[in-house]
């Protein structure tokens, strides 16, 4: 398949806090129909999130945060918890990786693997999230975490069965947390 694109209107509609632009475009197909598409998208740059998990005791570190999206959309408190993450800003994925998971969980790790990228929300969102892994031990707690400036951060420290229930029972719902869980259930590191 291939697709022409001639893009028709590129409208601003907020600068505030990420971007939101307003899109019209057409679309030639295969057999030369063409289709105009009117649509929003929202740019709130790439991102990158890490599981840490520790084999020899069985465990992920996740995080619980206020995530005011979930509360509009009908997530009576707002929590959620989820594998630490952030916005790459001027960052490579592993640096940011590194970063976010001192700032919000207080481990230092220095050995991350990187198992794939994906956008999360293709349909109006331009974000691609950079996905890792990083084994961590008790030696490499820097500090008690809880992120920065403006964020009030909990650090759970959680056996992977533990967390993989609760997934099931509907207390884990972030999309990234779940795809990097259900890597460790399938890749066998947690065995």
């Amino acid at each position: 398949m291939s697709l022409k694109i001639d893009l028709i209107k590129d409208q601003l509609l907020s600068d505030n806090y990420f971007v939101l632009r307003n899109m019209t475009y057409d679309l030639t197909r295969d057999n030369g129909e063409v289709v105009r598409h009117k649509r929003e998208v929202y740019d709130r740059g790439n991102g990158a999130t890490v599981l840490l998990y520790n084999r020899d005791k069985k465990t992920v570190v996740l995080i619980r945060q206020f995530r005011v999206a979930t509360w509009v959309n009908g997530n009576q408190d707002g929590l959620l918890i989820e594998a630490c993450a952030g916005l790459l800003d001027d960052d490579e994925p592993e640096v940011c990786v590194r970063k976010e998971a001192i700032e919000e969980t207080g481990f230092a790790v220095s050995e991350v693997r990187k198992v794939f990228e994906l956008y999360m929300s293709p349909g109006g969102v331009t974000e691609l999230i950079h996905f890792f892994i990083a084994e961590y031990s008790d030696d490499h707690r820097a500090s008690a975490g809880g992120g920065v400036e403006d964020e009030e951060i909990e650090v759970l420290e959680l056996p992977f069965n533990q967390a993989l229930e609760m997934v099931k029972r509907g207390e884990i719902r972030d999309g990234k947390t779940v795809i990097l869980l259900q890597y460790m259930l399938t890749s066998g590191l947690m065995a």
